[in-house]
């Protein structure tokens, strides 16, 4: 898939934190980039293999540039600040598909103005748990990672402070066995999570945290969020003012209870799911975030192609929070 954008979606110099200005955050997720390289017949044994099948009984009609390409000019022409993607950019997790995912990253603008969390495709296999960490390590590495670090598992959740808002990385991306698609944060991730969650709000920024399995809402068990009830137990003991997630291929707006007020949950189609797409046609979301602790106002506006629609257009808008 060649990615033919007008350029890195950029804005001119962010004002000091001070100001408080509008900042604007733009979400998409599950690409699924094709097509799905050559291998080597020893690659496509076992996941992969039924993966592939998948692909090419499925996917490959559903998913492609042909939605993705028009959806992401649009996403460049709104020049947010910063874009967030809530992983499973590959397909079965070859190693040339990562580099596919590393032009996709750059093709939406620098390492600093576009940020990545890994899905259950990009870590689709044992063998390819590391892929991600190599090759999309500038889009991943948190504030405190010096360029060049290697980047590992133990980075997560990473944290990047932009503007008035923090972005709060979590990985959930772990290895299964076949036909299975379920996520895990795991207790010392969440630990960590907690203790940063709590510092970003002594700093007084909108925190947004990404995931890729959603922490709310019911789905079969092969599909779901192993330790859910933890991660909602850490997000309403540290707070947060926002979750964004990927995983269901589906537009939804749920929220975390037992903190006041609720936490709002996200969630969008695949980017690349074309006008036909029985779980939702290709979109991306925009979150104007403006006010301050204790008077944060959040809108979102939903853009892309409605069932059956060949043209990228605004379809929602609502308010978060605020």
């Amino acid at each position: 898939m060649r990615f033919n954008l007008s350029g890195p979606c950029s804005k001119e110099a962010a004002p000091s934190e001070g100001s408080r200005r509008m900042f604007v955050l733009a979400h998409l997720s599950d690409p699924h980039l094709g097509p799905i390289p050559e291998a080597r017949l020893s690659e496509l044994l076992g996941k992969r293999f039924f993966g592939m099948m998948n692909w090419i009984g499925a996917r490959r009609r559903n998913f492609g540039a042909s939605t993705l390409a028009p959806l992401m000019a649009d996403l460049a022409a709104q020049a947010p600040d910063h874009i967030a993607v809530t992983g499973d950019l590959v397909n079965v997790s070859l190693p040339a598909e990562f580099d596919t995912g590393a032009t996709f990253l750059a093709s939406l603008g620098t390492p600093d103005k576009v940020s990545v969390i890994p899905g259950n495709h990009d870590a689709y296999v044992r063998s390819a748990m590391t892929y991600h960490l190599e090759r999309w390590a500038p889009f991943l590495a948190g504030d405190e990672t010096h360029p060049g670090t290697p980047v590992d598992t133990e980075a997560f959740p990473y944290v990047r402070r932009r503007g008035p808002i923090a972005i709060v990385g979590v990985s959930t991306a772990i290895p299964t066995a076949v036909f299975l698609a379920s996520g895990k944060a795991g207790k010392a991730q969440l630990e960590r999570l907690r203790a940063l969650l709590r510092q970003l709000k002594a700093e007084g920024l909108f925190r947004v945290v990404l995931i890729h399995h959603p922490p709310v809402g019911e789905r079969h068990s092969h599909r779901d969020l192993r330790d859910a009830p933890a991660v909602r137990a850490a997000l309403v003991e540290a707070g947060a003012e926002l979750v964004l997630h990927g995983h269901d291929h589906r537009a939804s707006l749920g929220h975390i209870e037992g903190v006041a007020p609720p936490i709002p949950v996200v969630g969008v189609p695949s980017a690349s799911a074309g006008p036909e797409d029985g779980r939702g046609a290709g979109r991306y979301n925009l979150y104007r975030i403006s006010g301050g602790p204790g008077a944060w106002v959040c809108d979102m506006e939903s853009r892309g192609y409605a069932k059956g629609e060949t043209d990228v257009a605004l379809r929602d808008q609502r308010r978060l929070i605020g």
